[in-house]
């Protein structure tokens, strides 16, 4: 007797299709357990293909992982914070206060342990250029100076240039490796690019297997109330998780194990966009371990109490020194004057150069998952309402100083280390231009102080001269190649 309806040539439907006629009931419970099943609101007007590919989004989250940030950290909300006071003086050292000596012998220990193999260079390089014109990834940017370089190769050869050092300056050059290893961290929108581009221009010199890659995380957005925000009926809107999620990347890609495995104890830390970094800088080295601290920051002196940077400070009576965002700074705080120093009371700007043991790194690492507070902030979120103002969850890398049983910072001076590259030109700060300017300022007088001459048929403040990080680190060794010598602005001194 045949079926009303019934044709029993047709194809049934594959497997799965059948499966995701409804969601699937344990997906859906666990859902309900953490307030998100709303993600399947839309399931009726879903495809099949589509149905299929929210699941699988779902299920790629650590939803509990991600419960506890989103509870912990909508709870820190609008708690009272402790006052802050100024960083004690005992804590910083200034450029007046160094001698010769200790700039010498913290150079020479910097060199020591680089060459024993204690040292990695910890890259922050999750951001696109996106601000710069550019869909790359920043450290792709030619910033425009005489030699074409990206900022990934100024930094590469700077690591070289520093190797090449460590080993000249061991006794025993068969005994040290004076090899640094270059962790990158980049992130899903990244990692591809910053890949093929490292490939394609051959390390920049450097052996393939010195340089490991590993992504950053990535984070649903929110609602104020925490759920999630729908990028599309079938995806959770999901952003990077800040440049401190460098510290749950590398616990979970084990990668602190692996520093371990290659004796390494300290990490110099910072990022792409700046285009004077002194990667791996033995001086600094020298002075951390000198200090025994825990953790450092080179850090420059706030040039107005308006400046939108971040301020280092002591959190509490005694208590850790921390990073206040400008945002944050009461404005009568931000313009308090030291009487004693004639400085600004709050003064000290980080600027994102940091150095850590690797048993901090570990120790941060594991604090800040077991805290779960990630910082909110309000940001125009793609959903399928368009885009709409909603919450983005992000960590930060200075959020690793809380946990620092001790800190040092280093102050440096801006146009010898600091040429951020976060703007496109024609903005009033921090663009390509302002930064390549930087370079060939502080390079041109690099040359003057070695005994050479320039000519130029721009005005100098306009232009200058490139010099390889390959000839010279900082400005030493030039003598030879410049004295008596004249160069005509805009050139490259190559190696």
């Amino acid at each position: 007797m045949a079926v009303i309806g019934f044709d029993a040539n047709a194809p049934l439907p594959p497997p799965q299709q059948l499966l995701l006629q409804q969601p699937p009931q344990a997906l859906l419970e666990r859902l309900k357990d953490y307030g998100q099943e709303d993600v399947f609101a839309l399931w009726d007007e879903l495809s099949h293909e589509e149905r299929d590919l929210l699941v699988k989004d779902i299920e790629s989250l650590d939803l509990s992982r991600v419960d506890r940030i989103i509870r912990c950290s909508l709870r820190s909300q609008g708690l009272p914070a402790a006052a802050i006071e100024p960083v004690p003086e005992s804590c910083v050292s200034t450029l007046e206060e160094r001698t010769l000596d200790e700039r010498e012998r913290w150079w020479k220990t910097g060199l020591k342990a680089i060459s024993d193999g204690k040292l990695a260079v910890l890259l922050l390089s999750g951001g696109q250029g996106t601000r710069l014109g550019s869909s790359d990834p920043k450290g792709c940017f030619n910033i425009g100076l005489p030699s074409g370089k990206s900022l990934f190769q100024l930094q590469a050869e700077r690591m070289l240039h520093v190797q090449r050092l460590a080993a000249q300056a061991t006794t025993d050059n068969s005994t040290s490796s004076a090899s640094i290893h270059w962790y990158v961290m980049t992130s899903p929108f990244t990692d591809e690019a910053t890949r093929n581009f490292f490939e394609s221009q051959k390390y920049f010199g450097l052996e393939a297997n010195q340089v490991t890659f590993f992504q950053q995380g990535t984070i649903p957005c929110i609602f104020k109330d925490g759920r999630f925000v729908m990028e599309t009926p079938y995806r959770v809107s999901k952003a990077p998780d800040g440049n401190g999620g460098v510290y749950a990347a590398l616990r979970s890609s084990h990668l602190l194990e692996d520093m371990s495995a290659r004796g390494i104890k300290y990490i110099d830390c910072y990022g792409v966009d700046n285009a004077l970094v002194r990667v791996a800088d033995p001086t600094f080295l020298g002075y951390f371990i000198d200090r025994g601290v825990s953790a450092a920051a080179k850090v420059v002196r706030k040039a107005y109490p308006q400046e939108k940077v971040g301020v280092f400070v002591r959190r509490g009576k005694g208590g850790p020194l921390t990073v206040v965002e400008y945002s944050e700074l009461d404005p009568s705080l931000a313009s308090a004057i030291n009487q004693v120093t004639g400085r600004l009371r709050f003064c000290w700007s980080n600027v994102c150069l940091h150095m850590f043991t690797l048993d901090f790194l570990n120790q941060v690492a594991n604090g800040l998952e077991k805290d779960s507070i990630y910082h909110l902030a309000e940001k125009k979120i793609p959903s399928i309402h368009g885009h709409t103002m909603e919450l983005k969850m992000e960590q930060f890398i200075f959020d690793a100083f809380p946990y620092a049983p001790s800190t040092a910072l280093f102050e440096i001076l801006r146009e010898e280390e600091f040429a951020p590259v976060k703007n496109g030109n024609g903005s009033n700060f921090d663009t390509p231009d302002s930064a390549r300017l930087l370079v060939l300022r502080l390079h041109a007088r690099w040359v003057v102080a070695a005994g050479g001459f320039l000519t130029h048929s721009v005005p100098l403040y306009a232009t200058g001269v490139e010099v390889s990080p390959l000839r010279s680190y900082a400005g030493e060794n030039l003598e030879a190649i410049c004295r008596g010598r004249t160069f005509h602005a805009p050139c490259e001194i190559s190696f």
